[in-house]
């Protein structure tokens, strides 16, 4: 059974860091694409980052882009998140998903197999 646990999540002041992980557990996940996903409140769930199976690309959305970055080791993702702000502010999602192609960056919820539970992130201002 595949399970993926995030934690580093808390309270912080802005300005302030954070780093997130979601370490994954059930089967080896080399072969496996990752993303950070985010639910703010009053909004639909958003995409932040994702990195391709090989982890040699990433991409981050608009919004966090110079601010947050997503790394990833066998079978652990990570969410570095810098100069926060208070409309940070939301509950954490990774997710992974099995891929054969190694530069693919995954950026649609509906393209992932496995989530987390979520981790609430609050940025106070």
């Amino acid at each position: 059974q595949v399970q993926l646990v995030e934690s580093g999540g808390g309270l912080v002041q802005a300005g302030g860091s954070l780093r997130v992980s979601c370490a994954a557990s059930g089967r080896t996940f080399s072969s496996y694409a990752w993303g950070w996903f985010r639910m703010v409140p009053g909004n639909s769930r958003e995409f932040v980052a994702a990195i391709s199976r090989s982890g040699g690309r990433t991409t981050l959305s608009d919004s966090v882009k110079g601010r947050f970055t997503i790394s990833a080791t066998e079978n652990t993702c990570y969410l570095q998140m810098n100069s926060l702000k208070p409309e940070d502010t939301g509950v954490y999602y990774c997710a992974a998903r099995a891929t054969s192609i190694d530069t693919y960056l995954y950026t649609k919820d509906d393209s992932y197999h496995y989530w987390g539970q979520g981790t609430q992130v609050t940025v106070s201002s």
